[in-house]
């Protein structure tokens, strides 16, 4: 099958138990490589803070890293969450990434914490509603466009003499899809996690876009969770690790990832067990030819014109194997 839509992934850098976290940063550089050579088309980091079973706290590291490693893969944040953040600092950071390498880096832009109250608190993570101000103050650092009597005019973003990367808006429910569309940016839709519908936010940022020079037509990406192996059978299997982690997390219990084996002995609360029947519905999960199909029948049926994967698989190996299943379905030409 030959997708009418571009493959990408999100790597959120799963920390697995058995393993340490230096392992699991090394593991960033090898996914990197694995998707460049696969074809994929970019590969972005989300922020997460105080999560044992994430090590993407810092993504313009991993960023950085990645792109250090790796040919012509896009490589970026999706998203750098920015109210975490002084948009003064933002824009030097992905500046800096933009210089190093040049035509290869993506700044996706989100409103959410990544972390609970006690990160936001220890963040000192602005609230909500100050989103819009934050977008406002690190687009007039990146244009230079201050009036003359603020006092951020006099403050000049270093490195000069070059831009920010394309930028992204990412949402969960559409509540950002007007907003990048009238700003010109790209909109990245969470579906891996979220139960809204992606086509009512992606008819509306279409309908709202106003060409830029980072994005002369509109451009949204479908993200969905993906968990592919040579059978339905192991696929399910190996699946058990990510259904069981996140019934814990959301429970309060945080810790690494654990194995599949771990996963099926743990006895779950049945708050726990609806927890995964709810959120399951949102998996895609099984063998090349399925997951290939319930992928291009989302991508349909929202008109995405890209999908990013995000896989969470507790065996590093099994991991980068699903994408090379996916890639190898969806006939993406390699690159050499």
């Amino acid at each position: 099958m030959t997708a009418p839509f571009a493959l990408s992934l999100q790597d959120l850098a799963p920390i697995a138990e058995g393993t340490s976290t230096s392992q699991a940063m090394a593991e960033t550089i090898a996914l990197a490589q694995t998707a460049d050579e696969l074809g994929y088309e970019r590969l972005w980091y989300a922020e997460h803070h105080g999560m044992p079973s994430i090590a993407s706290s810092v993504p313009e590291i991993l960023i950085g890293s990645a792109a250090a490693h790796t040919k012509s893969i896009r490589v970026g944040s999706g998203g750098v969450m920015l109210l975490n953040h002084a948009p003064l600092r933002i824009a030097e950071a992905y500046r800096t990434l933009e210089g190093l390498h040049p035509g290869r880096i993506d700044l996706g832009l989100g409103r959410a914490p990544g972390g609970d109250g006690y990160a936001m608190r220890a963040l000192r993570s602005g609230g909500g509603e100050e989103f819009s101000n934050y977008l406002a103050e690190l687009m007039a650092f990146d244009e230079d466009s201050f009036p003359a009597d603020h006092p951020y005019s006099r403050v000049p973003v270093s490195p000069g003499g070059i831009g920010l990367p394309p930028k992204w808006l990412l949402g969960s429910s559409g509540n950002s899809a007007q907003a990048a569309g009238q700003l010109g940016f790209g909109y990245a839709f969470a579906a891996h996690f979220s139960h809204t519908p992606p086509a009512p936010a992606f008819e509306a940022y279409r309908n709202a876009f106003k060409p830029s020079a980072a994005f002369p037509k509109p451009r949204t990406i479908m993200c969905v969770s993906v968990i592919c192996a040579p059978t339905d059978e192991e696929a399910q299997y190996l699946s058990r690790s990510q259904a069981v982690s996140w019934a814990l997390f959301t429970s309060g219990e945080q810790r690494k990832l654990m194995s599949p084996e771990e996963a099926h002995a743990r006895v779950l609360t049945p708050q726990q067990q609806a927890v995964i029947d709810h959120q399951s519905s949102l998996w895609i999960i099984g063998s090349p030819q399925t997951v290939a199909d319930t992928i291009a029948e989302k991508a349909r049926g929202s008109a995405a014109d890209e999908v990013m994967m995000t896989t969470t698989i507790h065996d590093y190996g099994l991991r980068r194997r699903s994408y090379e299943l996916v890639a190898k379905a969806f006939d993406v030409a390699p690159r050499v």
